[in-house]
């Protein structure tokens, strides 16, 4: 056991970063030998040269030592009088394929304990690494799956030792797709040479690196092929690129040209900043000063920013969230808290922040609490966060940074489970329905959730800010929708991450989730674009959730290249399987088991079919539990059981809610639906399959569409376009019982005139389809258990022509309201009418 000298705690994983006592830790590190032995046979220099090697490391600025062999006692003293940490890498053999050999993972277990145990409780120790660059080949050879899970292994051995200590593994490109789970932190040795290849990767790796914190282990340059003066530029910029990007650190490769391989000496490689015999280099100069700068390199501009926070009722957790806002680390900013009618005591919590602007109103929702929130905002940026959360202190100055350096009108960041929060908490948080982003690329946001998101005010504006209609949710999706439908993108920033409370109770959550649903049926009325014939969203970029969106069928794929000799080896996790979470939807329930259930109360040979469909919702939500990634915390031992319940409840409240909601919205816009008694008079009779419009000029037959698109919208009719794949130009989703299509041509006359033709045609709505099809399967049902012994049920057909005419008539309504829409629309655009029976015009085909 080694001598523990009085020193400050620790250092602790604290979201994406670390953490050391009371401020955030952030990785400035060199890596230190490994050396020829001492006098003392361990792979160190002497004493004396180690202390004047630290004066040079103290100097440099850094505060992290990444050494190759667990050091000694005294080693780790000198380092924390120094202060200075060691991230510790445990030699193994790992160029032999030790999983193939019970003697040699005995040797390794053996090794991880005895190692830890001897630097058990060390203030110098930051972290055990616990391999290095495992070869490809080899973990191709024993498997990525046995070699995550043996890696698992150790480091549970090694909190056996030291429950306290951190561990990770030195990863490079090559093994990519070797995924520990257990490892607190992701640590990856990048030697890229290109500026942008090198930031596009580590937007790679935040990805891989998910919610833990992420550092490089080795970065370097060779001044042997390079020259000093490249050495020196590269790291320069390889710094500052991983401490914009939101990395949690670096590591220099390496300290001194002074080292060994295999006990060779390396001498045709120098990668340090000082020489063998300890002369500094330029670099040396240049990574002090990258390092006195990381890691707040200058933000390339400082716009002022509002963070504007809604709350309504949300006294539990505000002064959290409050406190963690008047402590950001960002020079230009204000908050506005935005009170949407509390009955709890918010008023008073309000009142002990004097710094932040307290704006009450009447409860009119979260949107127009948000648009209030914009309204009062004198920044240039808007950002968004819940009263539920709180935020890193850094969450502006990552958000900001990568706003104003991409191309970017928006941009969130992730959301986090806080540490403090309950096991009820931590099982909400892996059930379905939470806060997620999605992703197009790396760097592109499809959705970014409400909890964490900013926008330059002038996109806000320009798309009307928010949508009032949204209430208590969906106010989100709804402005990422319309800003990407004007062609601009969405951002997102690893780094920007609030820690977000969850619900604390199962009532809470169900509530929410209703909640949820509700809005998504006002979200598919006013984009029906974005979502299936069933009301489920469609999404084009991967939900990055702790919740999984389905289950997991097939394991990942690894693109090896060939022979397993890919320099960039990446692991292709399978999309969970969506179908799977139809055996707990709410359709399942009311068109599979219900009816088995009725028929199986009838016929008692149907009640195993009946058992079985119950069955199979109950093992989905049960491996849908046992696939969850519940933090390890605040895991206990109803959690997984508690996981499968919300797995089958969330779905019925949701979808219930969402239904209810779809059948109580009105899908016509309440003028056009005024005018449609006049309407059937004024045209009974008519057909209005085709509408035809006359022109004495040429006109662009898509400026027509694109007006029809945009008057639709003015008068608030739910419509999508065309985007390239459809055989129509417009769907207009008119009620619920019928949608209708409009596809136009024009046709070309002499001299220059021209016919424009729409033809529209109309189809049934699901609504329509559930209604008949479920009325027939009942009846024919019915017919077919006791039809025989009671022929007059058969006159219970006749209800099907009588609800298919029903259907029939809103379709002719449908078709009339738009006709007098394009006929209005024509008329302003100076098109004349062509009657079906009486045409304005005898145009001549032209030749």
């Amino acid at each position: 056991m080694v001598s523990v000298v009085s020193s400050p705690p620790r250092v602790t994983v604290d979201g994406k970063f670390f953490r050391l006592g009371g401020s955030k830790f952030y990785v400035k590190g060199v890596t230190y030998g490994p050396f020829a032995p001492n006098s003392r046979g361990e792979h160190f220099p002497e004493t004396e040269r180690a202390t004047r090697d630290f004066c040079l490391i103290q100097e440099l600025g850094a505060n992290v030592l990444r050494v190759y062999h667990p050091p000694p006692a005294w080693l780790l003293d000198l380092a924390d009088q120094r202060g200075l940490k060691l991230l510790i890498d445990l030699p193994w053999t790992r160029h032999r394929c030790f999983l193939d050999s019970e003697q040699a993972r005995a040797q390794m277990r053996t090794g991880v304990r005895a190692a830890v145990r001897a630097c058990q409780g060390h203030p110098a120790v930051f972290a055990f690494s616990l391999v290095n660059e495992i070869p490809a080949d080899i973990v191709r050879w024993s498997g990525a799956r046995a070699m995550g899970s043996f890696i698992d292994e150790l480091v549970h051995l090694a909190k056996a030792e030291d429950p306290d200590c951190l561990c990770t593994i030195g990863n490079y490109p090559p093994t990519e797709f070797l995924r520990p789970q257990s490892l607190d932190f992701v640590c990856y040795n990048v030697y890229l040479h290109q500026q942008q290849p090198f930031a596009n990767y580590l937007a790679r790796l935040q990805m891989v690196a998910d919610a833990k914190p992420l550092i490089l282990g080795e970065i370097g340059v060779d001044t042997l092929r390079e020259g000093e003066e490249s050495q020196s530029e590269i790291l320069s910029w390889k710094i500052e690129t991983a401490f914009r990007h939101g990395l949690a650190g670096a590591v220099v490769f390496s300290f001194t040209d002074d080292w060994m391989k295999q006990e060779t000496p390396v001498v045709d490689w120098a990668m340090g900043l000082t020489t063998r015999d300890r002369r500094p280099k330029k670099a040396f100069d240049m990574v002090k000063a990258a390092f006195a700068a990381a890691p707040y390199f200058p933000l390339r501009s400082v716009p002022r920013v509002s963070v504007v926070v809604a709350c309504y009722n949300g006294a539990r957790t505000l002064k959290a969230c409050l406190d963690s806002l008047v402590r950001l680390n960002y020079p230009a900013y204000e908050v506005i808290l935005v009170d949407d009618g509390s009955t709890d005591n918010t008023p008073e919590i309000a009142a002990q922040y004097p710094t932040i602007r307290h704006l009450r109103e009447p409860n009119l929702g979260l949107s127009e609490a948000r648009n209030t929130g914009i309204k009062a905002a004198q920044g240039d940026i808007v950002a968004f966060t819940d009263a539920d959360c709180r935020a890193d202190e850094d969450w502006l100055y990552y958000l900001v940074a990568d706003l104003v350096s991409g191309s970017f009108v928006g941009i969130g960041g992730p959301n986090y489970l806080p540490p403090e929060d309950s096991w009820v908490a931590a099982a909400v948080m892996v059930s379905p329905g939470g806060p997620a982003h999605v992703m197009l690329t790396d760097r592109v946001a499809e959705h970014i959730p409400g909890c964490n998101m900013a926008f330059y005010k002038w996109a806000l504006v320009e798309i009307g800010e928010f949508d009032r209609t949204f209430r208590k949710a969906g106010d989100d999706v709804d402005v990422c929708w319309r800003l990407q439908e004007r062609r601009y993108q969405l951002g997102f920033s690893p780094a920007g991450f609030v820690w977000h409370y969850r619900r604390s109770t199962v009532r809470d959550y169900l509530t929410q989730q209703a909640g949820y649903g509700r809005a998504e049926a006002l979200l598919e009325r006013k984009h029906p674009e974005y979502f299936n014939s069933i009301g489920g969203s469609l999404w084009q970029g991967r939900i990055y959730s702790p919740a999984k969106p389905g289950l997991l069928f097939r394991p990942p794929m690894i693109y090896h290249g060939l022979f397993g000799t890919g320099s960039f080896q990446s692991l292709y996790a399978p999309r969970p399987v969506g179908l799977a979470a139809f055996f707990t939807s709410l359709e399942y329930y009311v068109l599979v088991v219900l009816p088995l259930l009725v028929v199986a109360g009838i016929i008692g040979e149907i009640k195993p079919v009946a058992i079985t469909s119950l069955l199979l919702s109950a093992s989905v939500c049960v491996v849908a539990a046992a696939q969850a990634d519940i933090q390890q915390r605040q895991q206990r031992f109803w959690s997984r059981p508690l996981v499968a319940l919300l797995f089958l409840l969330q779905p019925v409240v949701r979808g219930g809610a969402r239904y209810q909601a779809r059948i109580r919205l009105s899908t016509t816009p309440p003028g056009a639906t005024r005018r449609l008694d006049f309407l059937t008079l004024k045209y009974k009779g008519r057909s209005f399959n085709e509408v035809r419009y006359w022109s004495e000029r040429w006109f662009d037959r898509t400026e027509f569409v694109a007006r029809v698109l945009d008057e639709l919208d003015k008068q608030g009719w739910p419509s999508r376009a065309d985007v390239g794949w459809n055989n129509f130009d417009v769907e207009i989703f008119g009620n619920r019982w019928s949608r209708l299509q409009v596809i136009t041509v024009t046709e070309m006359y002499e001299p220059g005139q021209v016919m424009l033709r729409c033809r529209l045609r109309t189809f049934w709505s699901l609504p329509a389809k559930m209604v008949f099809w479920g009325t027939s399967a009942v009846e024919l049902l019915l017919l077919g258990l006791v039809g025989a012994s009671k022929p007059w049920l058969w006159l219970i057909l006749v209800s099907l022509p009588i609800i298919a005419l029903l259907i029939h008539q809103q379709e002719r309504n449908l078709q009339r309201l738009i006709a007098v829409f394009l006929d209005e629309l024509a008329t302003e655009l100076k098109l004349a009418k062509i009657e079906p029976d009486k045409p304005a015009h005898k145009p001549t085909p032209a030749a």
